[in-house]
């Protein structure tokens, strides 16, 4: 079976600043995969080329059998719209509208109607226990309540694939265990892939694997044991 995430020969640079410098990887599809490495390693503009965020400037991105590199901006974004979840840091959420808004609107964009949105973005609320932050708006949120807003917004479309950039990185380590156990509970009940960037060694630890990346090299694959 062929890897459902691959890259091959990714190169990235920001101006003078090299970020990855021919990274390689494959990811199988259910996998749960830590991207790990120091500050500056290259790790997420790795996981934002995966996701199709980013476009290399050398190498291949493959989905599947689709070229993520070759599409135009249009086409990855309805690609991530269909197939990906994607987790930032810091939720991301749209500051003016309320938590159950932030879920519903990424159901519309799949094209549910605004009420089978709202229950459905609810639900998922509920699954991650912040049904009663529904009709607050993100000032209003704890960072470990935002945080399960933004799984929920992530995961309510069912995607394939769920990319988390360092989703623990602003909350403390209590919420932060909590939000990636129920991120991983969720995703692998589900059979979703997930691919977490972190520099935290505990947080890593709960991935299937770890792929260490170093000046912008993917240096090493392990097995994570427990």
């Amino acid at each position: 079976m062929s890897p459902l995430l691959q890259a091959r020969d990714v190169s990235m640079s920001f101006g003078r600043t090299r970020a990855l410098r021919g990274a390689s990887l494959s990811i199988d599809a259910g996998e749960v995969v830590a991207i790990s490495g120091p500050s500056g390693s290259g790790k997420s503009t790795l996981l934002h080329c995966l996701a199709g965020i980013l476009v290399p400037d050398a190498g291949e991105i493959r989905y599947g059998e689709t070229r993520l590199d070759e599409l135009d901006e249009d086409t990855r974004t309805r690609l991530r719209r269909e197939a990906f979840g994607i987790v930032f840091q810091f939720g991301g959420l749209v500051p003016e509208l309320t938590a159950v808004e932030n879920v519903a609107v990424a159901l519309m964009f799949g094209g549910l109607d605004r009420a089978d949105a709202s229950t459905a973005a609810l639900d998922w609320l509920r699954r991650l226990g912040v049904d009663d932050c529904a009709p607050l708006r993100p000032g209003e949120l704890s960072g470990g309540q935002a945080q399960r807003v933004a799984l929920a917004r992530a995961l309510a479309h069912d995607p394939k694939v769920v990319f988390a950039d360092e989703p623990t990185g602003a909350l403390d380590s209590v919420a932060g265990e909590e939000v990636l156990g129920l991120l991983l509970s969720t995703a692998r009940e589900r059979g979703t892939t997930v691919v977490l960037v972190t520099h935290d060694n505990r947080i890593a630890a709960f991935a299937d694997r770890e792929i260490m990346v170093r000046d912008g090299v993917a240096t090493e694959t392990s097995v994570v044991t427990r």
